[in-house]
């Protein structure tokens, strides 16, 4: 970091913050950007087709996207920092940033930390986590080759990562909480229709079977509240996302979900402060829209440190937890 900080702290790697970086940087701010724990892009390094990113129509591999952006946002002039936000306080009208580092000083804040993905939180999935328990279907698909995996969800993650599946295992079990996927159009009417994939709907995972891996799950019918075990080598799980906003949790009323109320600058409450991507209220939860509330809070965090003394809305967060 640089010994007087800078004029623009982005804290996060993901589309979000290196979409922030990169704006920033081109507005000729002093930027830096920690990128805790999205080295190199986040949760869209593990995807492996991302198909509704705007100018790729053949789709891009989020292995391939995330560099590619780290690499354009490092170009502009964004100092990287292999470090996460500890703690944030308002500082004469700046802020002081505590990092794994020390603290540094910050005109403005980007917050664009991401979401950590929800466990089922059943018995098993914390002890075989990372042997037969995944959340990542590009990375774990192979080891399961010919056999029957199950993906638990009904998102749009979920119904990727069963496609991707297929290009590995014999059979994908789709178990959906819901009565109807929740996901796209597009993905939901693939998964519907592809051989290799049973969906089963109003299916709960009650336990994750096996000793050292993964041997199978055992599974309740809520509709009529029978179970029953399947015998799968893997277990790969997606049932929505949890925002991190546990460092902003002393700064800023949250809302039910755990999120951060903004308006459409990205700006909350407390003056030169910003959330945007995931963790910030009514996202969208898609790459494209975090880029852009990347791009626009970098354009408004630039346009409050040339004029600081500019009205500053104050958001009013729904169902706000103190």
């Amino acid at each position: 970091m640089t010994s007087d900080g800078f004029e623009i702290l982005v804290a996060g790697g993901g589309i979000a913050g290196l979409t922030a970086g990169l704006f920033a940087a081109r507005a000729g701010r002093r930027t830096g950007l920690l990128l805790g724990d999205d080295i190199g892009g986040g949760h869209l390094l593990s995807v492996g087709r991302i198909e509704d990113f705007p100018g790729f129509p053949e789709g891009v591999p989020g292995f391939d996207l995330c560099p590619m952006l780290q690499e354009q946002a490092q170009d502009a002039g964004v100092e990287f920092v292999t470090s996460t936000l500890k703690g944030l306080a308002p500082s004469d009208g700046a802020w002081t940033a505590t990092t794994g580092e020390g603290e540094t000083r910050a005109g403005t804040v980007i917050v664009a930390t991401g979401s950590a993905l929800r466990e089922l939180d059943v018995p098993g999935e914390a002890q075989l986590r990372g042997h037969g328990v995944s959340d990542c279907a590009t990375c774990d698909g192979p080891l399961h080759r010919g056999n029957t995996v199950a993906v638990v969800g009904g998102g749009d993650s979920a119904l990727l990562e069963a496609l991707e599946l297929t290009n590995h295992v014999g059979r994908v079990l789709l178990l959906n909480r819901g009565e109807s996927l929740d996901g796209q159009h597009t993905y939901a009417s693939r998964v519907l229709e592809h051989a290799s994939i049973e969906v089963r709907h109003s299916t709960v995972v009650e336990e994750v079977l096996g000793d050292t891996v993964v041997s199978g799950v055992r599974v309740k019918d809520t509709a009529t509240g029978e179970t029953a075990e399947e015998k799968v080598t893997g277990v790969f799980v997606y049932v929505g996302l949890r925002p991190r906003t546990d460092v902003l949790r002393d700064l800023v009323a949250l809302d039910d979900e755990g999120r951060v109320p903004t308006d459409g600058a990205m700006r909350t409450f407390l003056p030169g402060l910003f959330a945007v991507g995931d963790i910030r209220t009514d996202s969208a939860a898609q790459a494209v829209a975090a880029a852009g509330d990347g791009a626009t809070a970098a354009v408004a965090a630039h346009r409050y440190l040339a004029d600081p003394g500019r009205a500053w809305p104050v958001p009013q967060p729904r169902g706000a937890s103190a």
